[in-house]
């Protein structure tokens, strides 16, 4: 086989993207579905989409083809906030938010001065991602320098589309997990200059929340905001009713949470808070203005206790909102199930989440909230082929209730609310699988 033809490659299945917001109504024009469908892919990128009975036979003599009849192709999952050094708290019981860090999490973070043990969690970390279909995460580190440049050099290995950032945190936490304003920015620049940009990688500046760091440290967060106006912005924001009031104490001149990230310019464009469960109707309309995006964590925020997130208001007033595990506090990776628990945290506001729209969050809308959207999130000409493969008859019980599914978005609703990683049948990478539950046949076209 010539080099041309060994870098591309066809897939067959049931073919699912987003090609725009489909609103509460699932609007008919923002998605595209080819029941019977083919995906062309070369050297990573997809080159072509269409139904098989038009696209196979223009195909090159020799073009391998990948056959997933009865499975559902879709753009890999995006998950817009995750601590990968929180991988081994996970389900670690506790009250609420600043208890559990203290319990479990700080403790945990501590061994991440050890190179070899990051490197360890994060290539776990990694396999859990992909065993679940996500395949690109805005990703929280430690306050070590390198656990960054442990999980950046295993995302690199994988050519992952990732981005992540070392925690900037100086004060109301352990000694041993303290940085300083100057150290924070100085570890901060390195690893700028030395991942961001780099392959697939991006970096975010990485206040813990504002109670952990000092006026001082925040300002300088700010001045590496100001010098990299490219890189991403990762912090918390209104999670729990005990840390907003903790907040209003340490920054007695600001008018909200929200108001003390603003002062010091890390508000704007591809600047992600995670949470915002506890926001007044001019955070909202600000963080709308600034073109920042919330993160909800619904898993995290019903296992902590800290809240039900405004979906319908947050979307009413404009806000960029992605979806996320949250792992540790979130209690699981697996998106399907973030999906479910949205759903539900949806209905106790008195909001039915579609599931068309759900779909759209975690993928092309999740994208658009990273500022990622020219790269990844939908199957247009010239993205990267990253996707997952979802198998509709994971489970005894979601094969039955598909029989009786008579629409494209009953069956994404059964998916979201009974699927879980036995779902996922394969996720790829540029084109190339890197896990599937089953060897899958591959046969010439």
């Amino acid at each position: 086989m010539n080099a041309s033809l060994s870098s591309r490659h066809a897939f067959r299945g049931s073919v699912l993207h987003f090609l725009s917001d489909p609103g509460e109504g699932g609007a008919p024009h923002a998605c595209e579905f080819f029941e019977d469908g083919l995906m062309l892919v070369e050297n990573g990128l997809v080159v072509a989409l269409g139904y098989y009975s038009e696209l196979y036979p223009t195909l090159p003599a020799g073009t391998p083809l990948t056959d997933y009849n009865g499975k559902l192709i879709m753009p890999g999952f995006i998950d817009t906030h995750i601590h990968y050094p929180q991988t081994d708290v996970i389900a670690s019981p506790g009250t609420q938010l600043l208890d559990w860090l203290e319990r479990y999490t700080f403790p945990a973070e501590r061994r991440f001065d050890d190179i070899g043990h990051a490197t360890e969690v994060a290539e776990f970390f990694v396999d859990e991602l992909l065993r679940n279909g996500t395949t690109t995460a805005l990703v929280f580190g430690t306050v070590h320098r390198q656990s960054i440049d442990a999980f950046f050099t295993v995302a690199a290995q994988r050519n992952l589309r990732m981005v992540a950032g070392k925690v900037l945190m100086d004060r109301n936490c352990p000694e041993f997990l303290r940085d300083t304003p100057d150290s924070g920015f100085a570890d901060s620049a390195a690893l700028i200059e030395r991942w961001h940009g780099q392959g697939r990688l991006g970096y975010a500046i990485t206040p813990r929340f504002a109670i952990t760091s000092s006026e001082a440290q925040l300002a300088r967060a700010g001045e590496l905001a100001q010098a990299y106006p490219n890189v991403h912005i990762h912090s918390h924001l209104a999670e729990n009713t005990a840390e907003v009031a903790w907040v209003a104490e340490l920054f007695p001149d600001s008018r909200s949470y929200l108001d003390v990230y603003d002062h010091y310019g890390l508000l704007r464009e591809r600047a992600v808070y995670a949470h915002c469960v506890h926001l007044d109707e001019a955070d909202r309309r600000r963080m709308a203005d600034s073109g920042a995006t919330a993160a909800f964590c619904p898993t995290s925020n019903l296992f902590l206790g800290s809240g039900l997130f405004d979906l319908a208001g947050s979307r009413d007033a404009g806000m960029r909102v992605g979806l996320a595990t949250d792992v540790g506090g979130g209690t699981s990776f697996n998106m399907l199930q973030t999906l479910g628990e949205s759903y539900k945290v949806a209905q106790l506001r008195g909001y039915t989440l579609s599931p068309l729209l759900a779909f759209y969050m975690i993928t092309l809308g999740n994208a658009i909230a990273l500022g990622l959207d020219s790269h990844i999130g939908n199957f247009a000409a010239g993205k990267e082929a990253d996707f997952v493969v979802l198998d509709p008859a994971s489970t005894p019980l979601i094969a039955r209730r598909m029989e009786s599914a008579a629409t494209l978005a009953e069956r994404l609703f059964i998916l979201m609310m009974l699927g879980d990683d036995r779902a996922i049948a394969a996720t790829y990478i540029r084109g190339k699988s890197e896990y599937h539950r089953n060897q899958q046949v591959i046969s010439n076209a």
